[in-house]
């Protein structure tokens, strides 16, 4: 018993100090305080506060997550609502000493209740996330399979008080559970495929599926029992709710990867009878009224959450494998008879277990949901992607306004899916429009968010150049862009002052004040291109590549008459000339005003990042990167300013055949190719090329030869 109950010295004390007499604290909330203390020692001792004394207690009366900090003489006691009140007030004090060597009198609640993260997480070649055809999801297969990611991840995710990660996986269990009733099912070792992706549309199949190409060409990188592999994720899951962190895992369906037959390459649903699709093992097939099929899939859920009792919640999609019907069945009645009767059986052993789920309103609808998931015992909210793929667009988004009124019959609230499927490459950072979307959300209808991408794994980068920065998690390469949407939806009060006292923080070199502001005009450029240019999925639109996955480079003909984003009252060129002479003023805003806008930003940055290399020295080698990647965003902006214009200029040109129109087009499109060559030279001096799951190869050196081109279609328009 003694060998047992062994705890350090320092152990005692620290509870002691700790918890006082809430002795049930930590067993109550899991919630890890020695994270916080360790923060605050450190910042103790690099300030010289080590005589400083900080003591926890619990407060309930102030509510989840809240807390108070209040000092008297050399004592700090922190007050905190519960367990992650305790240490997001802890790491609030860290913070503090760090930025201001002092500590001042603080109550802080959250915002927004759940603030979470979208990880697309790529477990094996076997069970890939949505699509694994980029470089990101094949680098980080096995990153996903090692310890210090994950205590590195999710210690990033508390300090930017985020509390939700899901994870989404098309079929997960096979890399994550062993069942009795099928042995054959699980999966030993990490596998990656030898294949390398070219850039062809459902090359390794429809997205969320494994196809046959990829199975046949297998290679091993960890050897790893499934039994290995669940105390693994016990691991990972025991330490995110030590950090307060919920985890969910989120599927679309139908997709038993690695458990039914492969696919073939180039398999596209809609052009598949799932009925000719042959049964793999255990009979278990695509088809959505095959018994063994539900069957497995129901057995599955109930395994999943009893070998994993820290997974707060399920969310399922009635993915695009649903898309025609199955018989007698509809997408709901499957999704209920598996998932649903999955968690029902998984309460039976455990009545107590309470299973948030999330219905994704997706190949779905609110009524046909609700006819069978109206009874489901536990919390049930909806998820909707908010602003489609463009989280980078604006932050007046008006695509929920249907969604919220199909959900207040049933008294819903809803995640928002927040898709960023615009900036993979370079830094972004701009408070003010994250303060002011996240402000915009219906509070009244809002259960959570979660950021993320579909087609981009937000693992670990490979694709730096600088041995300094090459191989960071990307949430520490993009420390700045996460903390705003994480400390921001947690409190969204806070100011610009203290943005500034973070940047000057991490680069004490440069002038904090001029980077604040030179990094926010940057960070204006992408989501002004994309309301001008709007495209609503991840496939159709790469910003930094200014490519669509099918249709490829997307050319001055196409600026000239594609949409602008519903609500932002801007006119496309086509528009413009059709309804106002060339000196009229029109109502809206003009694709001149849009390009003058992008050349205002592109100036101010340029200029900023002129002035902070001038007057900084000793800069560390990540400033100077961050600096080149805000270069490069002005580059760009330049670019589609010039772009905007040719385009404008030529809708002129054939409404009026007037020369002068194509010539300035023309002009203008020779200028854009000097924005792209400094864009594209800036890139490839930090960053190699990758292929992008989505939108396929950025090559800012290859792009440039379609650059080119758009001067000859200028030259050859035909009136």
């Amino acid at each position: 018993m003694i060998q047992k109950f062994r705890i350090s010295l320092f152990t005692v004390f620290v509870l002691f100090m700790v918890l006082g007499a809430n002795h049930h604290l930590h067993a109550q909330d899991g919630i890890d305080l020695d994270f916080a203390l360790r923060k605050i020692e450190e910042a103790k001792a690099k300030n010289g506060l080590t005589s400083l004394k900080i003591d926890f207690k619990l407060d309930s009366k102030l509510g989840s997550e809240a807390y108070t900090i209040k000092t008297s003489g050399n004592k700090t006691t922190i007050y905190g609502g519960d367990g992650r009140g305790l240490l997001y007030g802890g790491l609030e004090v860290a913070e503090q000493i760090v930025l201001n060597q002092k500590i001042a009198e603080t109550r802080r609640k959250p915002y927004l209740e759940k603030r979470g993260l979208k990880f697309n997480i790529p477990l094996d070649a076997r069970t890939p996330s949505y699509d694994d055809t980029g470089d990101a999801a094949q680098n980080n297969i096995l990153e996903m399979w090692k310890w210090e990611f994950w205590e590195e991840f999710l210690d990033n995710m508390a300090l930017h008080r985020y509390n939700t990660l899901t994870l989404w996986n098309p079929h997960p269990f096979p890399s994550m559970i062993k069942m009795n009733d099928f042995p054959d099912v699980a999966l030993e070792d990490v596998k990656v495929t030898t294949l390398k992706p070219i850039g062809k549309e459902n090359e390794w199949a429809e997205p969320q599926m494994v196809s046959s190409n990829v199975m046949e060409n297998l290679k091993t990188v960890k050897k790893i029992t499934i039994d290995e592999k669940i105390l693994f994720w016990k691991k990972v899951m025991h330490l995110a709710k030590q950090r307060g962190i919920d985890i969910y895992f989120i599927t679309w369906n139908i997709c038993p990867n690695s458990v039914a037959k492969p696919v073939p390459p180039f398999y596209r649903t809609y052009d598949v009878d799932p009925y000719d699709e042959p049964a793999g093992k255990y009979g278990i097939s695509h088809q959505a009224d095959d018994p063994e099929t539900i069957t497995y899939y129901r057995a599955a859920v109930k395994t999943f959450l009893l070998t994993y009792p820290d997974i707060k919640g399920i969310g399922v999609t009635a993915g695009e494998h649903m898309s025609k019907p199955f018989g007698d069945y509809n997408r709901e009645k499957w999704l209920w008879e598996t998932y649903g009767q999955g968690v029902l059986d998984a309460k039976e052993v455990q009545p107590e277990r309470k299973v948030h789920f999330i219905h994704r309103v997706w190949n779905s609808n609110m009524e046909l949901i609700m006819r069978y998931w109206k009874d489901y015992p536990d919390q049930f909210d909806v998820s909707f992607k908010y602003a489609k793929a463009r989280l980078y667009s604006s932050p007046n988004i008006p695509f929920a306004d249907n969604h919220i009124e199909a959900m207040k019959p049933y008294g819903l609230k809803s995640w928002w899916n927040l898709r960023n499927d615009d900036i993979f490459v370079y830094r972004w950072g701009d408070a003010e429009y994250v303060r002011e979307f996240l402000g915009n959300f219906p509070k009244e209808h809002t259960a959570a968010y979660h950021m993320g991408s579909d087609g981009y794994v937000w693992g670990r980068e490979f694709v730096s150049k600088d041995s300094e920065v090459a191989g960071q998690l990307e949430i520490e390469k993009h420390w700045y862009n996460f903390m705003l949407w994480g400390r921001l939806g947690y409190d969204n009060t806070l100011s610009r002052d203290f943005f500034i006292k973070k940047l000057q923080n991490r680069f004490p070199n440069l002038d904090a004040t001029l980077l604040y502001n030179t990094w926010q005009f940057a960070s204006k450029i992408v989501p002004q291109v994309n309301r001008f240019y709007w495209k609503d999925w991840d496939f159709m639109w790469s910003v930094e590549a200014c490519y669509n996955e099918r249709k490829g480079f997307q050319t001055v003909l196409d600026f000239m008459d594609n949409p602008t984003m519903e609500g932002s009252a801007i006119i496309n060129p086509k528009t413009y000339v059709e309804t106002t002479g060339e000196e009229n003023i029109t109502d809206g805003i003009t694709p001149i005003q849009v390009a003058h806008n992008l050349n205002e930003y592109t100036t101010k940055t340029i200029d900023g990042v002129q002035k902070l290399k001038m007057t900084s020295t000793a800069i560390t080698p990540e400033a100077a990167i961050l600096l080149d990647d805000i270069l490069a965003m002005a580059y760009l902006g330049n670019y589609y300013a010039a772009k905007i214009q040719a385009a404008t200029e030529l809708s002129f040109f054939i409404k009026n055949e007037k020369a002068i129109h194509q010539k300035n087009a023309i002009g203008l499109l020779e200028e854009a190719i000097v924005h792209w060559m400094n864009y594209a030279d800036l890139s490839e001096t930090h960053y190699k090329t990758q292929m992008l799951a989505r939108t396929k190869m950025i090559d800012w050196q290859a792009i440039l030869n379609d650059v080119k081109q758009d001067v000859e279609l200028a030259k050859n328009i035909k009136l």
